[in-house]
């Protein structure tokens, strides 16, 4: 675990649609992106999607194209453009190439599915992103995934399970995929994909046999629904959030699997008192949490850690301020503890 003190709002997944699904597709490894629209969205992409890798052992560069367009195409149109980008494109050493189109193109009505379906010689897969009348980042990575997982067939079902929609952006994304193998593991459980993290189109063929979809959070559920209606494949809406909501989590995967998970919950009680007894050093406490915008899951982990730590929240005048930072599972809370050990003794 590292001791830099990572920033409160550790998700970094605000923002705009096209953004939100380049952080899907510049995932799948043997795939590139063309972003259709002016340079200025690529370069700010490029800059936004290198940044947030910088903590990472290896800085990867995100494979974009962009169809560049001049005040010229966007005035008489830019379909000429994107073919003759989309033909050089498509002669690189990739498997498959995903368009992806700024909110210009809307307005000036390219037809984008059109120029796709053309004849080239690997998949050319339109991602609907164009937010100028109110898309969201989350918009962007639910209609990127749904892109990718149209084009993946049916396949036999097995005992794997799928990690849906990690927030690729997150500082700590590494971390929780970890605590959910943790959890999985425990459960004599495997991991069928990881769905779209660091993956190649090979891996991505498989998600349809997958028996169970964990989404990473409740935004993904019209994914979840179109995975369930094209493979059959039920869902569960979230990852765990904080030390209750990770033994519902057990409960829920367990039920879910056909399997009894009752001995797995009673360790991971026993795993969270004994975290919670390593903290006794901050019990009692004057804390207040900050302000900074957080989801409502996170913040009910935090006062649910806090109230077992006897923490005393409120506005006192000699009141620690405490991030309500996302807190995946048992060792998420851990996690959020040490930094509230630090705020409090700094």
């Amino acid at each position: 675990m590292t001791s830099n003190t990572s920033p409160t709002d550790t998700s970094r997944f605000r923002g705009c649609t096209l953004t939100g699904a380049l952080s899907v597709t510049t995932h799948v490894r043997d795939a590139v992106s063309v972003i259709h629209g002016p340079k200025g969205c690529s370069h700010h992409n490029v800059s936004l999607l290198h940044a947030t890798g910088l903590e990472n052992p290896r800085i990867p560069l995100p494979d974009l194209i962009s169809t560049a367009l001049s005040e010229t195409d966007i005035i008489f149109g830019g379909e000429e453009s994107l073919k003759r980008t989309l033909e050089a494109a498509t002669g690189r050493d990739v498997r498959a190439v995903f368009v992806l189109s700024t909110c210009i193109i809307d307005t000036i009505g390219d037809d984008v599915h059109g120029v796709c379906g053309g004849d080239f010689r690997i998949p050319v897969i339109p991602v609907p992103t164009a937010g100028f009348l109110g898309g969201t980042f989350q918009n962007g990575v639910n209609n990127a995934l749904i892109a990718i997982a149209g084009t993946v067939p049916p396949c036999r079902k097995d005992t794997g399970i799928n990690i849906i929609g990690e927030r690729n952006l997150e500082y700590e994304v590494e971390e929780n995929y970890r605590e959910i193998h943790r959890i999985l593991t425990n459960l004599g459980l495997a991991i069928n994909i990881r769905f779209v993290h660091t993956s190649s189109l090979d891996q991505i063929s498989f998600l349809g046999a997958g028996r169970l979809n964990i989404l990473r959070e409740p935004g993904l559920i019209p994914v979840g629904e179109y995975l369930r209606e094209r493979f059959g494949t039920p869902y569960i809406a979230s990852f765990p959030m904080g030390l209750s909501g990770t033994l519902s989590f057990i409960e829920t995967v367990s039920h879910a699997c056909g399997i009894n998970g009752k001995a797995v919950a009673e360790e991971e009680r026993f795993l969270q008192e004994e975290i919670l007894d390593e903290f006794s050093d901050i019990r009692d406490t004057p804390v207040v949490f900050d302000q900074t915008p957080t989801d409502p899951e996170s913040v009910l982990a935090a006062e649910e850690a806090a109230g077992m730590l006897q923490l005393k929240i409120g506005s006192h005048k000699d009141s620690h301020p405490l991030p309500a930072a996302p807190s995946v599972g048992t060792h998420g809370v851990r996690r959020m503890l040490h930094r509230w050990r630090r705020a409090i003794h700094a």
